[in-house]
């Protein structure tokens, strides 16, 4: 990628107007908030959603899935075409597209309908995020200050998640489910107008060639995926449906690695998992979210379907880890200002852990009390894990790969979302076919936790390993082939 030029003075949060400078993170936090309200607010309205339109449980997936597939698969490439055309502009677009899809999967009149719409809020929405970073690295230049402001930033999801299911089930009691798509709208429209005005528009100097060939083959690969997992509990994970998907996955995917090696200008510059610190920020990004992910859609069945709770009661009970996770993003982002990721990372895949070990050890249905400590060790573990992710990623990478390196960070994120979803939501299809309560969906509910547990185990291992002595030391030999590459 080539060196980074701004169009008019250059905002440094260290040097230059600190106002500005906390106007533009405020901005940019506003987009990760209505991408994280949305889904964590749709999540309670699901049994909603079901019940209205008629959905299956393969058909509620879809509806969280479509969107994150989407936005999983042109996050990169939203991300490339801002360092082409401008990335305040970009982010501008995404606004209103995500808008206008908003506008539309409120007045859905199917679910097929409001899969399509769903599809069209993904698309604004993957020019917000790794754009939105891109912003926010080239503001705050000084390696603290950014660290703190990705903190800022990554605590905004926690906010978006607290107030989701809360905010989420009042509407959906008082109005509809319909009406969660609809508040996205004016906090859109707010941050278009403020963008406009407030922040500087940046691109790359150089303007790189954009590789379609690769972005097909990355939607192919992460789509095929997906669609083999939600589907294969009703054709059978042997059928040639399922098994046909698998193998275009595959497929898609090593071809997509071997293009990228023999491009000038990929999309995805694999010289960057070269990398320990960021390999390690990449899989554990793409792991954390997958329980989350999982997480969501398991806890929101169980609470509405099996115990019967009302869309608000639900959103409640689950406010234990939204409030965590809201309040140690920024938190997280202190400490690895300070002390490197080593410390978030490591506590973060262990209280995951420790979350799916309190449900699976004890073979006994969780009473409200373990739900509370439960919900409440997974948000700890996602709020310390996320700024660190974000921080790593990007940390060591010259600023003129900032944004493509975020984007990389945040396709994982989004993977594993819809990876969780897809998962979860097999494990429990292969058991029942309603979700009610069941021995069968208990057993579907403790596999679930038990993969939950796996999770922050793998990251915990990872979190230690990806971030040691020599890791740091490879990964700053890497960043310096890569700068003298760039000069010859």
């Amino acid at each position: 990628m080539a060196a980074t030029a701004q169009q008019g003075p250059a905002v440094d949060a260290a040097r230059g107007p600190h106002g500005r400078a906390m106007l533009v993170l405020a901005i940019c936090c506003c987009s990760i908030f209505i991408v994280g309200l949305d889904t964590s607010a749709l999540n309670v309205a699901l049994p909603s959603i079901q019940h209205d339109l008629g959905a299956s449980l393969q058909g509620a997936q879809w509806t969280l899935d479509s969107y994150l597939l989407v936005l999983a698969s042109f996050l990169i490439l939203s991300a490339s075409i801002a360092d082409r055309i401008g990335r305040r502009r970009v982010f501008q677009v995404g606004l209103l597209v995500f808008a206008l899809g908003s506008l539309l999967c409120a007045a859905a009149p199917s679910h097929g309908w409001l899969i399509a719409f769903r599809v069209l809020q993904a698309l604004g929405g993957s020019m917000l995020n790794p754009v939105a970073i891109a912003i926010i690295s080239n503001t705050f230049t000084e390696p603290r200050a950014r660290a703190r402001a990705i903190g800022v930033w990554g605590g905004s999801i926690g906010v978006s998640i607290a107030a989701g299911p809360l905010l989420g089930g009042l509407l959906v009691e008082a109005f509809s489910w319909r009406a969660i798509f609809l508040i996205n709208v004016p906090i859109a429209i707010s941050a278009f107008i403020l963008a406009g005005r407030f922040i500087r528009e940046s691109m790359a100097a150089k303007r790189g060639r954009l590789d379609p060939f690769a972005q097909v083959l990355l939607v192919a690969g992460i789509a095929s995926l997906t669609y083999g997992i939600i589907e294969a509990p009703m054709h059978g994970w042997m059928s040639p449906v399922i098994f046909g998907c698998f193998g275009a996955t595959v497929v898609s995917f090593a071809l997509l690695v071997w293009w990228e090696l023999h491009r000038a200008e990929p999309l995805i510059d694999l010289r960057f998992f070269r990398s320990p610190p960021f390999s390690g920020a990449s899989v554990i990004a793409l792991l954390a979210f997958t329980a989350q992910g999982g997480f969501l859609l398991l806890n929101t069945l169980y609470l509405q379907d099996v115990l019967d709770f009302s869309p608000l009661t639900a959103g409640l009970a689950i406010l234990p880890m939204a409030a965590l996770l809201a309040v140690f993003g920024p938190i997280s982002g202190r400490v690895v200002a300070r002390y490197g990721p080593r410390p978030s990372l490591v506590l973060g895949g262990a209280a995951i852990l420790a979350a799916g070990l309190m449900t699976v050890v004890p073979r006994s249905d969780p009473n409200y009390m373990r739900l509370f400590f439960t919900y409440a060790l997974i948000g700890f573990g996602l709020g310390w894990t996320n700024a660190a992710i974000t921080n790593t990623a990007v940390s060591g990478m010259p600023n003129r790969q900032a944004g493509v390196a975020a984007g990389i960070a945040s396709t994982m994120r989004q993977l594993g979302q819809a990876l969780g979803v897809a998962i979860i939501g097999s494990i429990i299809a292969g058991q029942v076919t309603e979700v009610v309560q069941s021995p069968a969906f208990m057993r579907a509910y403790h596999v679930s936790w038990a993969v939950i547990a796996a999770i922050g185990l793998t990251n915990l291992i990872l979190g230690v390993v990806t971030t040691s002595a020599r890791a740091v030391r490879s990964a700053q030999a890497n960043t310096d082939r890569m700068g003298a590459a760039a000069r010859d």
